[in-house]
């Protein structure tokens, strides 16, 4: 069986994982456009404030390394057309423009998402950079470093835009975080949190300026950017920006070749396979089961996408495991505080259709007598179905390491478990990790207490 596989990035990389695991004879071609395999974009934060030294080794292959497993490894290499009757693609290599064919008998597209590109006036100018993949890594690791950036704008406040904004602040830059919703982070926290993290952000010299989206871009003599206007009518000054106003599916070329939705997505059934039978698909440009609701979304996160990768490959002769469905867990870090979430927040319930109740406590993460260093506050919101008593989502967030907690609550949903089910829960206990009580049950318990009111 010869399987082809298209995209290096997580789903890519476990797509081929799988296939070596599970079709140890079978012939494997992995095509990546760019001249690098598997680079992690999750990863760049880390490169960007210096924790890793080579930006080489954010990564999760080589090719020689992937080479010496069986795997043809095709870099520079462009899939520009499907056949799906005849089984045969069309390969260009980006260096030369020389086009090739090829066949296969069973195809894996990890095609991703590109990052969006505010359609306004100014979008041509210089300096107007992207946060995705290792060509841009590279090259906001040089802003860092040039003395002519001393103004930098982020525009959006999601995962990519915090770690942005966060990376030019340590490396000595003047920040503007502009985010058109009320919030920062509002697909991942309530107020209660995001009020603590601009707070924060603010608190470290990062000027966070929300409820409004940017308008035009301004440019110098040189054709660079040298300011940004908002819809406010305020202008920031900008030496660079750094667009994280989303992303979009990189699926125009698979319009003829595959079903897409009204959103360009990838439609595929549980197990990853695509309206052609022979063609799977994985990644940013599909969707997965959200586990409180039961219904298809996107959640463009890395576990995701290694998920969906494990599952085609399994499924490529025939379906003998769905993927399994996700809560969204995710978590990251601003400045000192760290923070996880699953689920459904207060701040999402009504978009996707669910209705919640949710309480909020405050702890401390170890018994009070523990002084700091060793203790600090810990915020808790629990969300849950007050008709069934279902556990829908969580948000935790504590200047200590309290995010392990969304794992067990991500689990708690995807077993249907209740409040009543986790109040009382057996977790351990030791004065120097945490309370008698893990924050956990005495939320369930408080939960408990305002449903039987």
């Amino acid at each position: 069986m010869k399987v082809a596989v298209i995209g290096s990035s997580h789903g890519g990389y476990e797509a081929v994982r799988g296939v070596l695991h599970d079709f140890p004879n079978a012939e494997i071609d992995w095509y990546e456009k760019g001249d690098f395999v598997s680079f992690l974009s999750c990863g760049m934060e880390l490169y960007l404030q210096g924790i890793v030294k080579d930006v080489n080794s954010v990564s999760y292959a080589t090719v020689p390394g992937m080479e010496a497993k069986g795997v043809h490894v095709h870099i520079n290499s462009e899939v520009t057309d499907i056949n799906p009757e005849k089984h045969t693609m069309k390969i260009v290599d980006v260096n030369n423009g020389k086009e090739v064919s090829t066949n296969y008998d069973k195809l894996i597209l990890s095609v991703g998402a590109l990052p969006f590109e505010l359609p306004i006036p100014g979008k041509e100018l210089s300096n107007i950079y992207a946060m995705r993949g290792r060509d841009w890594a590279i090259k906001l690791k040089k802003a860092e470093i040039d003395p002519e950036i001393n103004n930098v704008t982020v525009i959006g406040s999601g995962y990519i835009g915090i770690e942005a904004a966060e990376s030019f602040n340590r490396a000595g830059k003047n920040v503007t975080l502009i985010e058109h919703n009320p919030s920062i982070l509002g697909t991942y926290l309530d107020p209660e949190f995001t009020d603590i993290l601009a707070k924060e952000m603010e608190d470290h010299g990062i000027t966070v300026k929300t409820g409004q989206s940017a308008k035009e871009f301004i440019g110098n003599d040189k054709k660079q950017v040298s300011a940004v206007v908002s819809s406010n009518g305020d202008e920031f000054p900008a030496d660079l920006v750094i667009e994280t106003a989303g992303i979009r599916p990189n699926t125009k070329w698979l319009k003829d070749i595959v079903k897409l939705d009204d959103h360009a997505m990838i439609v595929t059934d549980e197990y990853q396979q695509t309206s052609e039978p022979d063609i799977f698909a994985v990644g940013d440009a599909t969707e997965v089961e959200f586990a409180p609701t039961g219904k298809k979304q996107l959640i463009a996160l890395a576990s995701n996408a290694r998920r969906q990768g494990r599952s085609a490959a399994y499924n490529l002769n025939e379906k003998r495991r769905k993927t399994t469905a996700v809560s969204g867990s995710s978590a990251l870090h601003v400045f000192d505080y760290k923070f996880a979430s699953t689920g459904v927040k207060e701040v999402t319930a009504k978009k996707i259709g669910v209705e919640v109740e949710s309480v909020f406590v405050t702890d401390t993460k170890v018994p009070p007598f523990v002084p700091a260093p060793y203790n600090a506050k810990v915020y808790f919101k629990l969300t849950f179905d007050p008709k069934t008593r279902e556990i829908k989502g969580a948000q935790i967030m504590s200047k200590m390491d309290t995010t392990a907690n969304m794992n067990t609550i991500s689990l708690a949903i995807q077993q249907h478990m209740t409040v009543d089910d986790l109040a009382y829960a057996d977790f351990f206990f030791q004065p120097g990790f945490d309370r008698p009580w893990n924050i956990m049950n005495i939320a369930a318990q408080k939960a408990q207490d305002k449903l039987d009111k």
